[in-house]
């Protein structure tokens, strides 16, 4: 029986922030494997994303908010046993899918155990943990998906997949400094220098906004040369309330930073993840009738 920790800090429900990768390199392939897109949402989603929140939590030991826990009960060596176990699981299925895509698995749970652990602790290190993450939740994700989801599951990495892969890191790197903004205090108490703590309040909203820019910059790119000029405008429509919420709240924290505080962190989280994800489905649903 789980305990009601082990529960909370597995954080299950975060993967919906995660999921716009996933949508996006499946609105890419051509020919969808539905069988393996089943599986590989499941091993990412329910085993991967789970298992490295519930470590994160396990070496961080949370005393204030964290990533849509408002209030983080302290992780037992239960919550320890169980991350190991999802990862051998994930690890395991991922053999049904391919080869590669068990490898890249496994190179996504070491990048993410490197990015807690604290003997090594990447998160420390405001660049490089930074990068961390942009790479390996986004380009190494996008071809996770990419090629797992593909009847053929190619390996080589064509034009459209290598521009997809460079928009979702971008999406990811303008995306991840904001959910930080609120812990520059708690995370300096744990000797974590942040990206977001190193550019400070204004500095995160200006680098958002460019990286952001840059990001849809690409995939307009990436859909242009595809002759998908509609898809992208269909994409950018979706995602304007993001724009919205983000210039309204970066104005708010312009007049006073104690609103770069976790609840309007997790409604910016929310809107993201809800825009971007209905973006992509309807991509999604677009292809099946072409």
């Amino acid at each position: 029986m789980l305990k009601a920790s082990t529960r909370q800090l597995l954080r299950v429900h975060f993967s919906f922030f995660l999921m716009p990768v996933y949508l996006f390199a499946l609105s890419q392939v051509l020919f969808v494997n539905w069988y393996a897109a089943l599986l590989v949402f499941f091993i990412l989603h329910f085993l991967v994303y789970p298992a490295s929140n519930g470590y994160n939590s396990y070496m961080d030991r949370d005393q204030s908010p964290v990533g849509g826990i408002s209030n983080p009960m302290q992780p037992t060596r239960q919550l320890f046993m169980v991350t190991i176990t999802l990862d051998i699981a994930a690890i395991l299925l991922s053999f049904f899918i391919t080869p590669w895509f068990a490898l890249g698995i496994v190179f996504y749970i070491l990048a993410s155990r490197a990015y807690s652990y604290r003997g090594i602790r990447l998160k420390k290190f405001p660049v490089i943990g930074y990068l961390t993450v942009v790479v390996f939740q986004g380009a190494a994700t996008f071809w996770l998906v990419y090629h797992g989801c593909h009847e053929a599951h190619p390996v080589h990495l064509a034009d459209n997949v290598k521009s997809g892969m460079l928009a979702s890191s971008l999406l990811i790197g303008g995306f991840y400094p904001l959910t930080q903004i609120y812990q520059h205090k708690a995370d300096r108490e744990d000797g974590v220098k942040s990206i977001s703590s190193i550019l400070g309040y204004r500095g995160t909203f200006l680098f958002t906004s460019v990286v952001y820019s840059v990001a849809f910059a690409v995939l307009a790119y990436h859909f242009f040369v595809q002759l998908e000029w509609n898809k992208f405008f269909v994409l950018a429509t979706c995602m304007l309330p993001i724009l919205v919420y983000f210039f309204r709240w970066w104005a708010q924290v312009r007049k006073n930073n104690a609103a770069a505080d976790f609840r309007n962190t997790m409604r910016m989280n929310i809107i993201a993840a809800i825009c971007t994800n209905l973006g992509f489905i309807i991509i999604i649903i677009w292809n099946l009738f072409e």
